[in-house]
């Protein structure tokens, strides 16, 4: 959520800044300064009026010392008004508060002056290239046929016990699932990432901290009995540790990293590009999160992507790491990185991995806070995907198939897996 304090100063900034997302600020942002005012000038009223009442009601005992009793009945009727008065102000006052914040959550965040012009995925920009695209033996296959034949993903079965979108692993598939989980969490770990296992679903309080709601409630799984929703990625219960937080200056960077399964609708998702593992409602995903103070965040993210990118090198995949245009950025994110791996057998590019700076953004919402001297401050919040296990796979099943039916196992994973191919 954007701060106030910014709106009242640089409204017009902040109009300009969210046109590079292709986002029209101006009607909502007069409306929050129009309420703005309001409210300001109710407190104004209401603190003048609480004034007025405590003097009156420290006069009545004076009044009632006096003997003047007639003027002490009348300091009490007044005291009785202004009370009443102050009320219907404080009632007033909350309901454009209310407004307020409502208003508030409908605007994104500003994208910082590196992203790029642009409306669709079309205008994105390509940062950097790197690993080789490996030739593929004759007739090879895209990787759902690969796991139908070799048995180490039933896509049926994923159907019948839940529905398209949930796919069922056997055998070396569920056990490539868990070596890359495994091997993703240590290379985090090493990197200073403490790893934390946190809940699968999140309360009302969690999604609207880290921006998912109101934002993108119809993308989640509810849980309408207990209100629960299902996370649709570990940033946000990971986030939310931090939520209502004042954090002493001293323990910055936070750096923490989780596996957990993903859960997301992904309604409308239809078509030849969604096969297979390529559109997923239940993933596994291993995330990295970091919290940091404001003038350390943009070097945190170049050490993120960093990151990522080595485990995409060593996996020995082909890559591109790509800087999001304003149309193509997330509601929540200041700037973006995505990297895609390259599926020789389907010739198309995956995207793998997202990695975001959220600057203050969410820590607003979550009232996650420092100590500057005598002053609060907000922190900035950072993710990352490190990585997404289905496009992962997909490529490495796809990218390493040789010409007898096999798939070798990256060397990387080797230790983790116990076996060198799939067959």
């Amino acid at each position: 959520m954007l701060e106030l304090r910014l709106l009242r100063e640089k409204p017009e900034f902040v109009i300009e800044r969210l046109a590079v997302k292709n986002f029209d600020a101006k009607e909502i942002v007069a409306d929050i300064l129009k309420i703005d005012l309001e409210r300001r000038n109710a407190q104004t009223e209401l603190d003048a009026n609480l004034a007025k009442q405590n003097k009156a009601a420290k006069s009545i005992g004076m009044l009632l010392k006096e003997g003047k009793k007639d003027e002490a009945e009348q300091a009490k009727k007044d005291v009785a008004a202004l009370k009443a008065e102050s009320e219907l102000l404080k009632q007033k006052q909350e309901q454009m508060s209310q407004k307020q914040a409502e208003l508030l959550v409908l605007l994104p965040n500003l994208p910082c002056q590196d992203v790029p012009q642009g409306k669709s995925a079309e205008d994105n920009v390509v940062v950097r290239e790197g690993g080789e695209k490996k030739s593929l033996p004759d007739g090879a296959k895209p990787h759902w046929e690969l796991a139908k034949e070799l048995n180490i993903i039933d896509f049926d079965l994923g159907v019948k016990l839940t529905g398209a979108g949930f796919p069922l692993y056997v055998g070396k598939g569920a056990k490539i699932q868990r070596a890359l989980i495994s091997y993703f969490l240590d290379r985090n770990t090493k990197a200073g990432y403490l790893e934390v296992q946190p809940p699968l679903m999140v309360n009302e309080d969690s999604a609207y901290g880290t921006g998912q709601l109101p934002d993108k409630g119809e993308q989640m799984y509810h849980v309408g009995l207990d209100n629960f929703y299902l996370i649709p990625t570990a940033e946000v219960p990971v986030t939310n540790i931090y939520r209502d937080a004042i954090v002493p200056k001293g323990d910055f960077p936070i750096k923490l990293t989780a596996y957990t399964p993903c859960f997301r609708r992904e309604a409308g998702s239809y078509g030849k590009d969604v096969r297979g593992l390529n559109r997923l409602h239940q993933f596994d995903k291993v995330e990295i999160v970091q919290i940091t103070l404001p003038e350390e965040s943009y070097a945190a993210l170049d050490g993120m992507v960093s990151h990522v990118e080595s485990l995409v090198k060593e996996l020995g995949l082909p890559y591109r790491i790509l800087r999001l245009c304003g149309g193509d950025m997330s509601f929540t994110s200041a700037i973006t990185y995505d990297f895609e791996v390259y599926s020789q057998a389907q010739g198309r590019w995956l995207e793998v991995s997202s990695v975001s700076n959220f600057e203050t953004y969410q820590a607003n919402r979550l009232k996650l806070r420092y100590k500057d001297g005598d002053k609060m401050r907000l922190a900035h919040t950072l993710n990352g995907s490190s990585l997404a296990l289905p496009r992962i796979l997909a490529a490495l099943l796809e990218d390493n198939q040789l010409s007898d039916g096999r798939i070798a196992v990256p060397e990387c994973l080797r230790p983790f897996t116990g076996f060198d191919y799939i067959d």
